[in-house]
């Protein structure tokens, strides 16, 4: 398993902590520090189980009022910085 704690910028969440399967392609848990406490859970709960891959196309990209990011998109960036460190452990 790889586990990440991610700073996100230019939200209201703090940290995401990310864990993905061993195979480094798959999301075991996701939990979000801040930010919109429910929807943040729902989305953790969303994404569980999910390919990165799948969640990625949905969710990058995705903004927030007139911020040009979201929690969901920094998301996205939260799970390729724990593929990066996966495939580094590799």
């Amino acid at each position: 398993m790889t586990a990440i704690d991610y700073t996100p910028h230019g939200v209201c969440s703090r940290n995401i902590h990310v864990e993905l399967e061993e195979d480094g392609s798959t999301i075991k848990n996701v939990a979000f520090t801040g930010g919109c406490n429910g929807n943040l859970k729902a989305v953790s709960k969303l994404v569980a189980g999910k390919p990165v891959a799948e969640i990625t196309a949905i969710l990058d990209g995705n903004t927030c009022g007139n911020r040009p990011t979201s929690c969901a998109d920094q998301l996205c960036h939260a799970l390729r910085a724990a593929q990066a460190q996966a495939a580094a452990g590799a």
